[in-house]
């Protein structure tokens, strides 16, 4: 089982809570948390991009830094962990974004991979006047496919003259090409974006489900195995999870309570309020379970919950869906909860048995 770590990129991680652990983000706070994952046999950490955050009394996400700068920072840092970057692709344009990975791809030694994202929120973008209409949300798929092919194009042949709706490439050139094999990630859970990562993508990342129901994200595997059954291509999935753990299953319930008694219901709203600007998307959408009301103070993430045994316990579940190659995790506290894995809940996984911490490897 593969684990991963969403880095807290931006103020307060994935809490919308004044209850909750406040902090900005800092280069040195995410230096320090992707250093101990990577000592704590970690495979990858992947950093997402926000250019607009709720706003509210926490100022939730309206304090982020920048993915590729940030993640190559820490590839000069670190020598192991794989890093993921995340492309906001309505403001990136494709040979940009192309020849930062293969400098990240340089910095690295070949530890570097991309996220790509179409866009939600409309805001992030019309700041800027960057917004490209609201017909964009029925189209987002083809603009990122066109986008993902010259990726391709570039990192492979080191040229694109790809002509298409959305780009118009003149023999765009890309030198040096990456060294190491780029692998991308989507985080597709409508069919259409599983339509997508079934035919361009390595991974596709979904959001786990429920409280204490480590296994309820199945039918969203399952259904991007059908898709793959059409492509041929073996794509993987991975799971978004939050562990909130202590040394008694009470304990850590309590700061789980803690940290739904302070939702910070102005931030939920502007998420609902922008979620619904979509009118052209189904039900099935990543906006549409992050606003949901059931458990919007975590924006409806998949959530682990008890002691360091129960947790390994619940993990140790996950890996028995079929399709799933690992999780992505967060954490309450992000300093606290990596070494807390690493310590006290990996020990116990049997799905993390042959994994040893990176001072005990060495």
């Amino acid at each position: 089982m593969k684990i991963g770590v969403f880095i807290p990129i931006g103020n307060n991680g994935w809490l919308i809570s004044e209850t909750s652990p406040q902090y900005k983000p800092t280069f040195e706070l995410n230096k320090t948390v992707v250093q101990k994952a990577e000592k704590h046999g970690f495979d990858f950490a992947l950093s997402m991009i926000k250019l607009r955050g709720f706003g509210g009394k926490t100022e939730f996400w309206d304090h982020n830094l920048e993915s590729f700068t940030l993640m190559a920072g820490l590839a000069a840092v670190t020598s192991r962990i794989k890093l993921f970057a995340t492309s906001a692709t309505l403001v990136v344009p494709p040979a940009i974004a192309a020849r930062m990975a293969s400098t990240i791809d340089s910095i690295s030694n070949g530890r570097f991979g991309l996220n790509l994202i179409t866009g939600w929120q409309k805001p992030e973008y019309s700041q800027m006047g960057l917004w490209p209409g609201d017909a964009y949300f029925s189209r987002r798929y083809e603009y990122l496919a066109e986008y993902v092919q010259i990726l391709r194009e570039l990192w492979e042949t080191g040229r694109s003259d790809r002509k298409s709706d959305f780009f118009q490439m003149d023999d765009c050139r890309l030198s040096p090409r990456p060294e190491g094999e780029l692998k991308i990630i989507c985080a597709g859970q409508s069919d259409a974006g599983m339509a997508f990562s079934a035919k361009y993508a390595d991974y596709n990342f979904c959001f786990g489900k429920g409280l204490n129901t480590p296994t309820a994200f199945a039918p969203t595997v399952e259904t991007l195995s059908r898709w793959t059954n059409e492509t041929g291509r073996n794509v993987t999935s991975f799971a978004l999870f939050m562990i909130i753990a202590d040394e008694t299953d009470e304990a850590a319930r309590a700061k789980w309570e803690l940290y739904k008694s302070g939702a910070d219901e102005e931030a939920l709203k502007w998420l609902v309020d922008q979620s619904n600007v979509d009118k052209s998307s189904g039900k099935d959408t990543n906006v549409r379970q992050m606003a949901d009301p059931t458990s919007p103070v975590n924006i409806n993430m998949g959530t682990l919950i008890g002691s360091y045994a129960t947790v390994a316990r619940m993990l140790d579940e996950i890996d028995t869906v079929p399709g799933c190659e690992g999780v992505l995790l967060t954490f309450d506290d992000f300093v606290k909860g990596v070494d807390d894995f690493g310590e006290r809940i990996q020990p116990l996984m049997r799905s993390r048995a042959t994994v040893a911490p990176l001072a005990e490897a060495i």
